[in-house]
């Protein structure tokens, strides 16, 4: 590792000690848009589920409604990307996508049987989808390459903090609205709706493209040319490539929506219904705190070893859920599942950025972004008729069962590396 200069030494001392420095004014405001967006979502999510229960919609259709929502959002990250690419703008593509986060609020305040909650769900997260890619896009946009990394943090904290008062609000929304899911929704519009106003007459453009970063959700090609997915570059991306994907095909199966966590306290220890954003409260907190250290530390040491950490997690929280005799243990598992969020959310992403070459991201990100879809559209719905005919607490057994397996092909890949490394 080549040594530092005296000047790089004092830079990066100064990253380090004043990471918020020169962090422009157009990232603070995209994460109060997020801030507000996040909360909005927790107020809705948190009750959604519930909801549906309460109108007689069965688990096996939660996990589908869930399966084929979560599916429909990893695709539209990829889709909106290249458009947005192809647009060389960004805010069109946000404003669409903000647009439909909003129509989904009013949709569910309106919303009196199974089909709207369900078109209500697939709206937003196709909305969501769409806003993300770009939004990230324009922070690396506009960001000093000094200050990526702090940049990302900043947003991802924001949009946190949105999650953790979110859950409050919906604790406060439910006692005022004593009960009425619909007057909740309706409250829940406000903040999206203020967050989409923020679009439209305070975000501005960049006039131009600095350049492209390594986002903490979305990692960006760092060459300004577009990238295509192209059949013929498959073969390229190389065998560390496809044993990650394989990988993540395993992982993803396993990370089922958090409906289930808050219906597991519900159905089976009597969670009080206004009491239900304390779920969400709780897993926020878990992926809040571990976020940034673990981004930090990781860019210092092996990925690998985070990647298995954050199994591990997944694992304990599998535990707790399914063998949970009282709520405190399922708050337990709850932080638990929302660490391993934290732990890894953005090594994947970070993983192929060093794994695959420089011209051929764009196909990479591609391809984990469709395998992320399937798998987490089988993994709603496997949860779903498992937790229908068998409970939640066996679905999450289930979801242990098949992190332990991602973990032991995590230790083949690590193998595979370091015996491929020893022979060069």
């Amino acid at each position: 590792m080549p040594q530092l200069s005296e000047k790089d030494l004092i830079s990066r001392h100064h990253y380090l000690s004043k990471p918020l420095l020169h962090i422009p004014i157009l990232v603070w405001v995209l994460g109060c848009m997020m801030f507000l967006v996040n909360l909005s979502f927790i107020m809705v999510y948190s009750y959604v589920g519930i909801y549906m229960k309460s109108l007689g919609v069965t688990m096996g259709w939660i996990g589908v409604v869930e399966g084929v929502a979560e599916g429909c959002s990893y695709l539209m990250k990829l889709f909106s990307g290249i458009f947005s690419d192809y647009l060389r703008r960004r805010k069109p593509v946000m404003l669409v996508g903000y647009s439909m986060i909003v129509i989904s609020r009013l949709i569910f305040s309106l919303a009196v049987s199974f089909y709207p909650l369900f078109a209500a769900r697939l709206v937003e997260r196709i909305g969501n989808g769409i806003q993300s890619t770009p939004r990230d896009t324009m922070v690396a946009d506009v960001a000093p390459s000094s200050r990526i990394g702090a940049a990302y943090g900043l947003k991802r904290t924001l949009a946190q903090a949105g999650s953790l008062v979110g859950a409050i609000c919906g604790i406060g929304a439910m006692i005022w609205a004593e009960g009425d899911y619909q007057k909740i929704f309706q409250i829940a519009a406000i903040p999206a709706f203020i967050a989409f106003l923020i679009l439209i007459f305070l975000i501005q453009e960049p006039k131009k493209f600095a350049h492209s970063a390594l986002s903490s959700e979305i990692p960006l090609p760092q060459e300004k040319k577009r990238t295509y997915m192209r059949w013929s570059n498959l073969g390229d991306l190389g065998i560390s490539f496809w044993l990650l994907m394989i990988l993540a095909s395993i992982f993803m199966l396993s990370r089922f929506g958090e409906t289930f966590l808050t219906l597991h306290a519900y159905t089976n220890f009597k969670l009080d219904i206004k009491y239900a954003p304390t779920i969400m409260l709780v897993f926020n907190a878990g992926w809040c705190l571990s976020s940034y250290p673990v981004g930090v530390l990781a860019d210092r040491m092996n990925r690998y070893l985070f990647l298995a950490m954050g199994i591990v997690f997944l694992i304990l929280a599998d535990h707790f859920l399914a063998s949970a005799t009282s709520l405190f243990w399922v708050y337990i598992g709850c932080f638990f599942w929302g660490v391993q969020y934290g732990v890894t959310q953005n090594i994947f992403l970070s993983l192929i950025v060093e794994t695959v070459p420089s011209d051929l991201r764009g196909t990479g990100f591609g391809c984990y972004y469709i395998i992320c879809a399937i798998s987490a559209y089988i993994a709603d719905c496997v949860a779903g008729f498992v937790s229908e005919k068998y409970g939640e607490a066996t679905a999450f057994s289930v979801s242990g069962v098949i992190a332990m397996v991602s973990l032991l092909f995590l230790i083949v890949i690590i193998g595979y590396r370091r015996n491929r490394k020893n022979h060069h």
